[in-house]
């Protein structure tokens, strides 16, 4: 049997700097090492997707327990590139959506701002970038339908396994033990906290959802993050 701990990524940067980890961040996947370090939990495979906020996560939990095997870094548990997908949909979605269009110039003006609240939210311009995407609008990028079929090739090694991702793959999986293949996985991707793991096992060949998106290292509510 594979016991598979999915840990999403900690807090990261401003939308505009998104791919590393904010202090709040290195300070979620530090107590998350501290736990399992705690829990007297041993991993005997490591695994990192390619983007700097996963294995800076893989970093400071290995940081914190002993004996942490070396981390291997494999791009298929990459997030999907949330940029390229705006950069693809957002000129034509402000041609026909005055409230998108709004939204929009909000988010760029932002980026002169990195305390301002938009950096650490979901908007409903965001939700509608997303929304058009998995109703599969053309995009330089990968598609839904690519995107997962991605993730879902990944290989899951037997024992202990520590894969540090982001949300979506992390949905990907969860709902694959649960037998969802739609568009109800973003929906589990929207409640996952940063530096929250979930718990898939591998037997005989079947994959189930043992736990999901715990945080007991995060006492704190108020360093329980969603961005």
């Amino acid at each position: 049997m594979s016991n598979i701990y999915l840990v999403r990524h900690g807090q990261a940067g401003t939308r505009h700097n998104y791919d590393a980890l904010s202090e709040l961040g290195r300070r979620q996947a530090r107590l998350l090492g501290e736990h399992f370090a705690t829990e007297g939990l041993r991993f005997d495979v490591a695994i990192s997707g390619g983007l700097r906020r996963q294995q800076e996560t893989a970093a400071e939990v290995a940081a914190a327990m002993p004996c942490f095997p070396p981390v291997e870094v494999r791009e298929g548990w990459n997030e999907f590139d949330l940029d390229r997908v705006y950069r693809s949909l957002a000129p034509r979605l402000s041609e026909t959506d005055a409230e998108f269009r709004t939204g929009y110039a909000e988010i760029s003006a932002a980026s002169a701002d990195p305390s301002a609240s938009i950096h650490r939210r979901w908007t409903p311009t965001d939700l509608k970038v997303i929304e058009a995407w998995l109703a599969g609008a053309e995009v330089d990028t990968e598609s839904w339908t690519e995107f997962c079929t991605r993730v879902r090739g990944c290989e899951m090694p037997e024992g202990n396994v520590a894969i540090f991702t982001s949300a979506t793959p992390i949905a990907v999986w969860a709902a694959a033990a649960m037998d969802v293949n739609d568009h109800r996985i973003m929906r589990i991707a929207g409640v996952l906290l940063n530096s929250s793991y979930t718990v898939v096992r591998v037997r005989d060949g079947k994959l189930r959802l043992f736990s999901l998106n715990n945080v007991p290292h995060l006492i704190d509510p108020e360093m329980r993050t969603h961005r």
